[in-house]
């Protein structure tokens, strides 16, 4: 049997390896069997910490909800990493700190889909965060960056 030389082998085994992909995952979002412990109108935000973690991003505001973020990555050999999966799970709470609305989102063809939704019968109070970034494309005008009116 003859042996091959050492970089014929190391050469080989990174030329398959290159080939195969890299999946990479960032963020935590709460599968459904988790949040399923979460109670609306019952759970504070001190029990969904207690129970599913703390989130990555909160609202920007005094009191808004509380956001989880998963995306799913994979590349393969030289090319650029593509997103093939995000979940966004967002849990609001009304004025008296308890869990008033749980949604999942999804990403698919640039859009956001709403996955599942679990709400209370009085529906969202506020405004979320995801609700606003996404209201506000289309409203750009160029011309007030500039001064005009």
């Amino acid at each position: 049997m003859k042996h091959f030389p050492l970089w014929i082998v190391t050469a080989l085994v990174l030329a398959l390896s290159s080939c195969s992909p890299i999946q990479r995952f960032h963020g935590y979002a709460p599968d459904d069997m988790l949040l399923s412990e979460i109670e609306v109108g019952r759970d504070t935000r001190e029990t969904v910490a207690q129970k599913i973690g703390r989130p990555g991003m909160t609202g920007v505001m005094e009191g808004s909800g509380w956001y989880y973020v998963q995306s799913d990555w994979v590349q393969e050999g030289w090319r650029k990493p593509v997103e093939v999966s995000r979940e966004v799970v967002t849990i609001s709470f009304d004025g008296n700190d308890r869990v008033s609305n749980i949604e999942r989102f999804g990403l698919e063809d640039g859009e956001v889909v709403t996955l599942s939704r679990r709400v209370t019968s009085t529906g969202p109070t506020g405004t979320t965060l995801l609700r606003q970034l996404l209201s506000n494309f289309g409203q750009f005008n160029p011309a007030q960056m500039i001064g005009g009116s």
